[in-house]
């Protein structure tokens, strides 16, 4: 029986292994977060010998995804396929048998291809001039040193990756490319490519189906996360190579706020493991651009509010950079995804009374390391992340080792004690090798609890001497609590939800127990009548509407059930949650009482149409919490245009949500009408404001119809909603441009 020449197998959803050993080609088709996991999981990257050196098999080429973004998930993130490339395969190592002067090849869109480019580039330098280092606003001093550092860990000079890749553009639609070794390539339609060798064909589609999402490489049981006054949570102890457990980061609580240090990959799934949706997330203390650390900054894109950014500002441009890259944005988009808290080095920045001093640690790209104190009793508990450090010895027999300029041996003191401060609890990276630090460094700290991380291997006894590693969702309290943040959270929203109404009322409805919901239970039926009202005060819920085959997901703050009156206690869907969830029980007989003692009932009944309709949409059903929706609801304003009215989009600043009827939207390019049509539920407007939109088009009325008008400066601080108009605006401009 002859093998195919072609082999194809489905990594998972969406992702392909395609080679083809004839002509020595092995094609990753799409890079999602952790591709090299699964990767390794699936058998695609062994470990084999040649010459005395081991060393791992894997592609030596990807295609990109035509969609950077699919279903709220990255598509393309090609830095650590490309890094286990050049490393781990040894293709840029000299003298390393699996170097054989063959490059990475980079299959996709022009767009694509220049995006991983520069989001590659960042990530491998981050900030790459001195002068890019000083305009963070850093002394001179500051930009030499790190200017230093990295010019030593780039080995004396700063490469493009122009130099290390070969890319191979393909845009156009039934034009056949060779890749290498008589081996093509076409683009049948969009994210759809065949692959020809030898008389044979073979075909992969990258899109994923609605609601199909890339799976994460492990499964993280559910746990239920308190809200301490101050504990730090374990959330990761690997590193990138790691397929068992997520790269190192932790979650720090503090006064029953949920902060974030680092977002690695699978963020998402993480969050839910612990209970925690998005838009509990108060802020993210970023250590560095690395995508280990960094690719769960793209999750926040799909928040309904702009989460707090906190970095020291050499560290926050790189980030900048790298992710605006990713997305072919400019870096100013930066401040529209997040609310940027530049830290000062150095010193104990007060954010709502959690003191945090972020210190320059050695490594490629900006790093800091992270102190964390708050003050109890009479001194101070403290915690210290250590995420990316280098090794004593690397800093003695390189980084600092014969520099003329500046005084280094006072820096290689500094850096030294800045590690080894000591602290309540402390995680240090113990990766080892040029880039990472080692546990035996830390043998003489006297911190009493040191957690080790950043590793895929077992710990030596040595090591197990120093430290141990942390379980996923382990706990360590430093400040117990002795409040209910749970319900002084609930009192805020009760508030929102209910501002004329006396405070006597609110407590009413605080006197009701929290309860726990373990993940996957029903909170109510389609169909059946409401015996609870729920506010939602942790994780996420999810109601399905069969009817529509629709998913809309309620976050904390959401209180299901408020539209409840004496005329409509019927279940419109089924609901449940998808993780732990904590919420206030109202039973439905009070709340019905409650709403008609002080006349709520009627006023809220165009609200909950509108917030209806807006949870069926592209834009709104994902993330969007109810209170934001809320917010939404109370600003929109109902047009009704006549059929055959013609309007220009260079006029509309805001976005119009098409209630009813069809709309056309058009244009002549090159002589040529292109028409885009519109439906009940998709959008227009905003395009001049997102993309600079100069190409006019018309938007005709093909039948009388209903448009929601809503302001734009609403939406542009929703990440998630802002997202998905902006990238719909430049799916047009390319459309009408090209």
């Amino acid at each position: 029986m002859n093998k195919n020449k072609i082999e194809i197998i489905r990594v998972i959803s969406g992702v392909y292994w395609v080679e083809i050993p004839e002509a020595g080609l092995r094609i990753l088709c799409a890079c999602p977060s952790d591709t090299v996991k699964h990767l390794k999981k699936r058998g695609l990257i062994d470990i084999i010998e040649k010459n005395g050196v081991r060393y791992e098999t894997g592609p030596n080429a990807i295609l990109l995804s035509d969609t950077l973004i699919q279903n709220g998930y990255m598509s393309n993130l090609a830095e650590f396929p490309l890094l286990q490339m050049f490393y781990s395969q040894g293709m840029l190592i000299p003298n390393h048998p699996g170097n054989t002067g063959e490059k990475p090849i980079l299959i996709g869109t022009s767009i694509q291809i220049k995006a991983q480019m520069e989001y590659f580039y960042r990530g491998n330098y981050g900030l790459v001039s001195k002068q890019e280092i000083l305009d963070t606003g850093v002394s001179e001093e500051i930009a030499d040193y790190l200017m230093h550092i990295k010019l030593k860990f780039a080995f004396g000079k700063i490469q493009t990756p122009d130099n290390l890749v070969v890319q191979l553009p393909i845009d156009e639609l039934d034009k056949s490319i060779q890749i290498k070794n008589g081996v093509t390539i076409e683009r049948i339609d969009h994210n759809t490519f065949q692959f020809s060798f030898g008389g044979e064909t073979a075909n992969v589609n990258l899109s994923l189906r609605p609601k199909e999402i890339y799976d994460p490489p492990y499964y993280l049981n559910y746990h239920k996360l308190n809200r301490d006054y101050f504990s730090v949570v374990h959330t990761g102890e690997g590193d990138a190579w790691d397929v068992n457990r997520p790269c190192m980061a932790s979650v720090v609580i503090f006064q029953g706020k949920v902060y974030l240090v680092d977002a690695g990959p699978d963020l998402y799934n993480t969050l839910k493991a612990l209970g925690v949706s998005i838009n509990e997330v108060d802020g993210i203390f970023n250590t560095h651009a690395h995508d280990d650390h960094f690719a769960g900054l793209t999750t926040f894109i799909r928040s309904d509010h702009k989460i707090k950014y906190f970095s020291s500002a050499p560290v926050r441009a790189s980030v900048a950079k790298k992710l605006c890259g990713l997305m072919s944005l400019d870096e100013s988009w930066f401040h529209s995804f997040f609310d940027v808290c530049d830290l000062e080095l150095d010193v104990w920045n007060n954010i709502e009374g959690l003191e945090v001093k972020p210190v320059l640690s050695p490594h490629p790209v900006e790093t800091n390391i992270f102190y964390f104190r708050a003050f109890w009793n009479d001194n101070y508990q403290s915690y210290a992340h250590l995420a990316d450090i280098a090794s004593f010895r690397v800093l003695e027999e390189n980084i600092f080792k014969n520099t003329e300029t500046q005084n280094f041996d006072a820096r290689l003191q500094k850096v030294k004690e800045d590690y080894l401060i000591e602290v309540d609890v402390k995680k240090i990276d113990i990766g080892g090798g040029l880039i990472h630090g080692e546990a035996k460094d830390f043998i003489n700290d006297k911190t009493p609890k040191i957690m080790l991380a950043h590793f895929s291997r077992q710990l030596s006894n040595e090591e197990q001497q120093i430290g141990a590693n942390a379980p996923f969702g382990s706990i360590d309290v430093l400040i117990e609590t002795h409040q209910d943040f749970a319900r002084l959270a609930a009192y805020q929203y009760f508030k929102f939800y209910f501002p004329q109404v006396p405070e006597y009322a609110l407590q009413s409805l605080l006197n009701f127990p929290i309860i726990t919901l373990n993940a996957g239970e029903t909170l109510f039926r389609k169909n059946t009548r409401f015996k609870y009202v729920y506010m939602i005060l942790t994780g996420l819920v999810e109601l399905i509407y069969t009817e529509r085959d629709t998913e809309s997901t309620l976050s904390a703050g959401s209180l299901v059930g408020f539209y409840i009156d004496d005329d409509d206690t019927m279940a419109t869907s089924t609901c449940r949650s998808t993780c732990h969830v904590t919420t206030i029980q109202i039973p439905v007989e009070f709340y019905l009482n409650f709403i008609n003692k002080y006349g709520l009932a009627k006023p809220y009944d165009q609200l909950e149409a509108n917030i209806l309709f807006l949870n069926t949409t592209y834009l709104f059903q994902e993330n969007v919490s109810l209170p934001v929706s809320l917010k939404i609801a109370q600003h929109m304003k109902l047009h009704q245009v006549h059929s055959k009215t013609i309007w220009v989009n260079t006029d509309l600043a805001d976005l119009y949500l098409i209630n009813k009827g069809n709309i056309k939207l058009s244009s002549f390019v090159n002589g040529t009408e292109k028409i885009e049509t519109l439906k009940k539920g998709d959008f227009f407007g905003g395009e001049k404001n997102l993309v600079g939109f100069k190409t006019p088009f018309s938007i005709t009325f093909t039948e009388d119809c209903e448009v929601w008008q809503i302001p734009y400066d609403i939406l542009v601080n929703i990440p998630i909603v802002f997202w998905k108009m902006l990238d719909t605006a430049e799916q047009r401009k390319a459309f009408f441009t090209i």
